[in-house]
């Protein structure tokens, strides 16, 4: 790895139009060199001809776009409710390919950030440990667990921020709005994939990854979670020495979880390592409700102090996933309904959460996941791989027009990286020999009298205000019905009048896309 200055690293100042315009000269030359305006088939007259092509192509030109764009593909990745296969399966081979900027530059970034605190810091190393899209890491050691002079030295590792990060990021996100309403305007097949919608995601998700002082409150509240138990450890954070730029953590010496060569020769017990990954993973969903969104093989260690009781380590928490108490019930009876191949049951959940529309028919939603799920849930338990459930699941369901949470999205893929961690570590792992007993007692725990008792206490004080309304409620409901029904009648109106809008509005951006291409081709 080089040390040598990154010119594209540079802090960039100008985030507005002229930017802007730039990049999307630049995405106009690459839709033209990888033939992208196949995207629209109303250009040919004709459904796309070959979808894997098409594919190869989009993830080239997302790669010749630079990094945000690279990393908005890996999220589309994920979204396998909304692409085709073909689609998702391209996209998940992209991985940033972004040089290291200068370490002397990390260095006077983090003094800057640090002020008299790095003073507490000695061994700089200006050679990256490892790098990313966003940040890099330098190693370095601290002072004693106290900062003292006198004290010993303590490993650590520094992430800093790219310089002028934000800016790019910032442009970037405007640039892929501006393209996601367009195809969206102007494509049916577009507005399938509710691009708009994947890219507010993105960047809620690009936004938690540029806050370092968030990754730190993540990487402390994961360690809390884990001080006592065996599954899981989280390296410590130091607080004085880590801001909204610059995170120091403790330095972590562990065998690389990929490394699956190296553990078996250590003597590692790969069935236990597994199971345990698997418990790890159900543990912070179920219990905590607080997961780790980003546990691919670069972002876990292995401590094998002793190989017959090996624990996972995790590192880079900047993504970590939440759920509601109905989410977590929904999934839950999601899977349970899979498990037990009640199909019936897992429609009406479906429903029931808000996840298809309300007007969805039950029963021809179960006979499409039946259809989809039986030939592999019918299978052995440890023969059941989750992954081709949900793809099989999200092509069947597309036609109910599936509404896939933010927060689900992040759960999706995380599972997906610990069954597949899971199977490569142990392919004889029964995935769900651990986490349906688990799911199946935590259900219990829920509908448990003392459970339904301190809910209704909790909400003790809602109901009680609630009540004196009830009577009013139900006297005005015939009037509030009427409102409702003229409310309606003037959105209607409204909408056709939005909908003349558009109309005119979709011509200008033709007219400004068509003065795109010309500056381009003419540039």
């Amino acid at each position: 790895m080089t040390t040598g200055a990154d010119p594209a690293a540079k802090p960039q100042t100008d985030g507005g139009l002229l930017t802007r315009l730039g990049r999307a000269l630049l995405l106009v030359r690459l839709v033209g060199r990888y033939r992208l305006y196949r995207w629209w088939p109303g250009l040919r007259g004709r459904p796309i001809a070959d979808l894997a092509a098409l594919a190869s192509d989009t993830r080239q030109a997302l790669e010749a776009a630079g990094p945000v764009f690279v990393k908005f593909g890996q999220l589309l990745s994920t979204r396998r409710d909304l692409l085709p296969p073909a689609l998702a399966d391209e996209f998940a081979l992209l991985q940033d390919r972004v040089p290291p900027f200068s370490g002397t530059l990390a260095r006077s970034i983090v003094e800057a950030e640090l002020g008299g605190a790095f003073e507490e810091l000695v061994d700089f190393d200006v050679e990256p440990r490892a790098g990313a899209s966003l940040a890099q890491v330098h190693a370095a050691s601290l002072r004693g667990d106290d900062g003292g002079a006198d004290a010993g030295l303590i490993e650590v590792c520094v992430k800093v921020l790219r310089p002028g990060v934000e800016a790019n990021v910032a442009a970037d996100i405007a640039l892929l709005k501006d393209i996601a309403a367009l195809a969206d305007s102007a494509s049916e097949d577009a507005r399938r994939l509710r691009l708009p919608e994947v890219v507010l995601d993105y960047e809620r998700t690009i936004g938690e990854e540029l806050d370092l002082a968030r990754e730190a409150r993540n990487t402390e509240r994961l360690r809390l979670n884990f001080a006592d138990s065996p599954l899981l450890r989280v390296p410590r954070v130091y607080p004085r020495l880590s801001t909204g730029r610059v995170l120091t953590l403790e330095r972590v010496r562990a065998m690389p979880l990929g490394d699956f060569d190296a553990l078996r020769a250590a003597g590692t017990d790969m069935h236990e390592l597994a199971q345990r990954g698997v418990e790890t993973f159900f543990t912070q969903v179920f219990e905590h409700n607080f997961f780790h969104a980003d546990m691919h093989p670069g972002n876990i260690f292995v401590d094998i102090t002793d190989p017959a009781d090996p624990s996972w380590i995790a590192i880079d928490c900047a993504i970590m996933g939440e759920l509601t108490a109905a989410d977590r019930l929904y999934l839950a009876r999601n899977l349970l309904g899979f498990l037990d191949q009640d199909f019936d049951a897992v429609a009406r959940v479906q429903i029931e959460s808000g996840w298809v529309p309300a007007e969805t028919d039950p029963d021809a939603l179960a006979a499409v996941i039946a259809a989809a799920a039986e030939p592999i849930v019918s299978k052995p338990l440890a023969e059941i791989d989750f992954g081709p459930l949900l793809v099989e699941l999200f092509t069947a369901a597309r036609e109910f027009d599936v509404r896939v949470q933010p927060q689900l999205v992040l759960l999706q893929k995380t599972l997906l990286n610990i069954e597949g961690l899971g199977r490569s570590l142990y392919p004889e792992l029964d995935v769900w020999e651990v986490a349906a007993p688990y799911m199946r007692r935590w259900m219990s725990q829920q509908f448990a009298p003392e459970m339904v008792a301190q809910s209704l206490a909790d909400r003790a004080g809602d109901i009680a205000r609630q009540l004196p309304t009830l009577p009013a409620l139900l006297a005005d409901a015939d009037y509030e019905l009427k409102r409702l029904g003229h409310a309606a009648r003037e959105a209607q109106t409204q909408i056709a009048d939005l909908r003349t809008s558009v109309r005119r509005e979709r011509r200008f951006r033709w007219l400004l896309l068509v003065g795109l291409i010309v500056l381009a081709l003419w540039a």
